[in-house]
């Protein structure tokens, strides 16, 4: 039988891939790898070189990754039973692998023996970076251990590997495990159409009658903003924020309390081993901060800066509810709901109102708009290219010489057996052969409410923000001119600050040429009209205090919880994220409340010890953006000043280089302080 996986040009394959292939072709890549390395390191044993002995490595590793990137991606966007299975099989395997490769002694002598030639010296900047990376890689896997560590560092690989799978796998067995059947549409009252229509479709899709409530966000988050039924607000909320924990009405069926524990503990244990007090300062080895401390300084000159702000604000929210809406304790599942009636009655706006104004076709074509302007890129849709999901688009980027500079699948709406929230990953990164060029390929995924019956899709503002912000990490993997695939795009850049290129493109969201092109009504295109822009720019900094100190809190309990080498069990966790709400949170949480038994970011993503690099980032890329504002936003010279600097060298250079070679000087926070109308109240 042949393998789509094995040896394909081009895309993958999607629609010939079936879950029966992986393991085979998995086994297959890995053989071959292991086979190439032996055989690079015999040949070049005494003189190895980077075109003999490294290159040839860069590209094994791109074999590897086109075999496996159509299975991990299929795992997030298409579950199902088989695919699981397979899955789970297959992870032991490559991590093994991964883990062997880092702790190959002869391979880490290569690099050295290059690392100390004659040669290094006249190697460009890529290729130096990518045996500086090497080096540092070697030593966190453990590189210097003894038989018996290394031996245990893969164990704790392999049990890493696992138990963040397990926990992605529960929350999303938790997520499609409840659902709230709804007979009298009365209970919906104060919900907009669009959500009351979801819910009928998601009641159809089952073969029953009435309306259907799931724990998506398209189907949650209207429930909690706009239901008028308070109960029906607490029985959603109460499903949602106890998903995979001992509590709530699936308590204790995807629990995930033991599986976090278990993976701190095997994060401490290893950071420890390869030298390390504790996994956080393993963790930003890799980042631009320079330690713990200085990410703890970081997040408290926030908090003193914004939670004054904040509490205020919450004093507001709550005297609006008791005033207005009769309610006498303003509880976490009314946070939502009078916040939204408080903006509506301070700006006239909701989001609902401007749904008609952003159907997708529309956003899609003003942001192409927006790409061409500032880098003078077309972006074309290219049809009839095979993919997992009918609703699944693909397009291809293309500059002025005709050069095609990239290409991209985009899938953008919620559905059953598909993660949840919004990612960019990547399909194929950019690798200069021998022969021939491979265009660096993404995939762009969110959970948007799908179009119904004949009319489009249709986005919240706060959606398109969101398709701004993973198409910006989108163009940093697809506009590289790194030639290697480890530090192409986002490979190899510093952690804290994968972050700027998205949320940089979140800032023209809010501009007034730029929402003239990704606006359009629905029905006759009219562009957002005049008076609800300046509610919605008015609208703004709504709460702006409320949301930073939120993302402070997740930031501060992430760092704090890889500090130190105290095991942590369920009630520990449960302690310090207590702590961490009395020190930075405003809004209070019920005791059920179990966010931590769903924080897929840290706990299954990649970013342990680093949530706080969203906050990071974002001072860089508000800080960027101002150059923009004071030069005009969609100025083309500043445009491609931007694509040389940060976008075009990916991980080959630091981001701090990057960031003064575009801005002139090092970040303020200033402009970040500005952008979210704080920065009168900075004491």
């Amino acid at each position: 039988m042949d393998n789509p996986l094995i040896g394909y040009r081009g895309l993958p394959p999607f629609e010939a891939i079936r879950p029966a292939h992986a393991e085979p072709a998995l086994d297959k890549v890995l053989a071959q790898n292991r086979a190439t390395i032996t055989a690079l390191l015999t040949e070049d044993s005494n003189h190895p070189t980077w075109e003999h002995t490294l290159f040839p490595i860069e590209e094994i590793n791109d074999n590897l990754n086109r075999s496996w990137s159509p299975i991990g991606h299929l795992h997030s966007v298409a579950d199902n039973d088989e695919l699981r299975k397979v899955y789970e099989a297959c992870l032991p395997k490559l991590t093994a692998y991964l883990t062997e490769m880092g702790q190959n002694e002869a391979l880490y002598a290569a690099y050295k023996s290059v690392a100390q030639s004659a040669e290094y010296a006249q190697l460009g900047i890529a290729e130096r970076k990518i045996i500086d990376n090497a080096l540092r890689d070697f030593r966190l896997s453990g590189i210097e251990l003894g038989a018996q560590g290394k031996d245990r560092f893969k164990a704790l690989k392999q049990s890493l590997s696992r138990l963040q799978t397990q926990f992605e796998e529960n929350l999303l067995d938790a997520t499609d495990g409840w659902n709230r059947r709804v007979h009298d549409e009365r209970a919906l009252a104060g919900l907009p159409d669009s959500a009351r229509k979801l819910a009928a479709h998601k009641a159809q899709q089952q073969g029953q009658q009435g309306w259907l409530l799931t724990l998506e966000a398209p189907s949650y988050l209207p429930v909690l903003m706009y239901a008028d039924d308070r109960e029906l607000r607490f029985e959603m909320y109460q499903a949602y924020v106890t998903r995979a924990s001992e509590h709530g009405p699936n308590a204790g069926q995807w629990d995930n309390t033991e599986v976090m524990s278990e993976i701190l503990s095997s994060r401490q244990e290893l950071a420890r081993l390869v030298g390390f007090h504790d996994f956080a300062q393993y963790s930003l080895e890799t980042k631009m901060a320079s330690s713990a401390e200085q990410v703890l300084e970081f997040i408290s000159d926030l908090a003193r800066r914004c939670k004054p702000i904040a509490v205020r604000e919450f004093g507001e929210l709550e005297r609006y509810a008791r005033e207005h809406l009769g309610l006498s304790c303003l509880e976490a599942w009314d946070v939502a709901y009078c916040s939204e009636k408080l903006r509506q009655e301070h700006f006239q706006l909701s989001q609902e109102e401007l749904r008609p104004y952003f159907p997708v076709p529309r956003v899609l074509l003003g942001l192409f708009e927006v790409v061409r302007r500032l880098y003078g890129l077309m972006i074309q849709e290219v049809p009839g290219v095979s993919s997992w999901h009918p609703d699944v688009r693909f397009f291809q980027i293309q500059d002025e010489s005709g050069e095609i500079r990239g290409q991209f699948y985009v899938d953008l709406y919620a559905r059953a057996k598909k993660r949840g929230g919004a990612w960019m990953d990547q399909c194929l990164a950019r690798r200069r052969g021998r022969d021939e060029l491979q265009i660096p390929v993404a995939y762009l995924n969110c959970n948007f409410s799908p179009p119904l019956g004949q009319d489009p899709a249709l986005l919240t503002h706060d959606e398109v923000i969101t398709l701004f912000h993973e198409f910006g990490h989108g163009l940093h993997h697809m506009l590289t001119r790194a030639d290697y695939p480890s530090v192409a795009g986002l490979n190899g850049v510093a952690w804290d600050a994968v972050e700027l290129p998205s949320q940089f493109m979140e800032n023209f969201c809010w501009e007034p040429g730029v929402l003239g092109l990704i606006s359009g009504h629905c029905r006759n295109g009219e562009r957002l009209p005049e008076a609800l822009l300046r509610r919605l720019r008015a609208a703004k900094n709504f709460q702006s205090g409320l949301k930073m100190v939120r993302q402070l809190e997740f930031a501060l309990f992430d760092m704090r919880l890889h500090m130190g080498d105290e095991a942590m069990d369920g009630e520990a966790i449960q302690a310090l994220l207590d702590q961490v709400r009395k020190e930075v949170a405003v809004v209070p949480v019920p005791s059920f409340n179990r966010f931590q038994n769903g924080f897929s970011h840290i706990f299954a993503g990649g970013y342990a010890a680093g949530y706080y690099s969203y906050k990071w980032a974002e001072v860089l890329s508000a800080d960027v953006f101002s150059r923009f504002e004071e030069k005009g936003v969609l100025d083309r010279t500043i445009g491609e000043e931007f694509l040389s600097s940060i976008l075009e060298p990916g991980g080959t250079r630091e981001p701090m280089e990057q960031f003064i070679e575009f801005r002139g000087r090092e970040p303020s926070v200033e402009p970040l302080l500005r952008h979210t109308g704080m920065l009168v109240e900075t004491h």
